[in-house]
């Protein structure tokens, strides 16, 4: 079956099996920041931007993303750097492993609302697993984003 992805802002065209996951397509295409973790939609280290919306790239079929625009870390890197010095900041990044779903999702986030509230920051949040920190340090990271970007305007 062939596809046409748009990957970063790249458009790839490819023959694929039927059952490829969408992971598997986007590392075949040097999208390392989209990692495997749980395979079970639990985790959050393997989300990606479809057309703006966060989703788990390791329960999703590639065939899905046809004629789709796809955003990984590499695509973000402008944005993902600012908010990465933040966490990093605030202590959040320990082992890193879980960093790029997280940065992913609080980018999506960020499109979506201007200023979240705490409740939609947790909603966010939720679909990702941090076994260093528990939390608190993401969420500071993310009120003093907003606070920084609040007296930038």
């Amino acid at each position: 079956m062939i596809i046409t992805v748009n990957i970063n802002g790249k458009n790839v065209t490819e023959d694929i099996e039927a059952d490829l996951i969408l992971l598997d397509f986007l590392r075949k295409h040097g999208c390392y920041s989209v990692k495997r973790g749980c395979e079970t939609s639990n985790c959050g280290l393997c989300t990606v931007l479809m057309d703006e919306k966060p989703v788990l790239s390791c329960s999703m079929l590639a065939a899905k993303a046809d004629g789709k625009n796809i955003m990984t870390l590499e695509g973000l890197q402008k944005e993902a750097e600012e908010f990465g010095t933040f966490v990093a900041n605030q202590g959040a990044e320990q082992c890193g492993f879980c960093n790029p779903g997280f940065i992913m999702n609080v980018i999506a986030m960020f499109r979506e609302y201007e200023n979240p509230t705490d409740e939609e920051i947790k909603e966010y949040l939720a679909g990702n697993l941090c076994r260093c920190s528990g939390y608190e340090g993401q969420m500071r990271a993310i009120k003093k984003f907003m606070a920084e970007r609040k007296g930038a305007k």
